[in-house]
């Protein structure tokens, strides 16, 4: 039993967190340019960092799916940023009111589920 729970528990997690971090990077993005490093930290500081990796798999996702573009600058080093593309922030929109939809059954009907 233990382990089929935990099993479960991680799976959903997983689920529900990669769907969460996909739209808080969206949502960051939506404000400006940001490179890989700084939205990392803005997700720490939101206590809800994805790990490294998974951070930089949720970018190329993003990217591929058309939603961001990336492209290098020069700070001390060279630096890849992303930026939301049109069709990005199209999507964004979108997900914005699922957003909405969603925290109001959770905020609002909790006892009716």
């Amino acid at each position: 039993m233990f382990n089929k729970k935990t099993r479960a528990l991680k799976k959903l997690r997983k689920e529900i967190r990669s769907g969460i971090y996909s739209y808080l990077i969206l949502s960051m993005l939506k404000n400006g340019e940001m490179h890989g490093y700084f939205i990392r930290k803005r997700l720490e500081e939101l206590d809800f960092a994805p790990s490294e990796g998974a951070l930089y798999d949720i970018l190329k996702s993003l990217q591929k799916l058309g939603l961001i573009e990336s492209f290098w600058v020069m700070e001390k080093r060279p630096r890849k940023c992303y930026k939301l593309t049109d069709l990005g922030k199209v999507v964004l929109k979108e997900l914005e009111a699922e957003v909405r939809k969603i925290l109001n059954v959770l905020g609002g009907e909790r006892d009716e589920l």
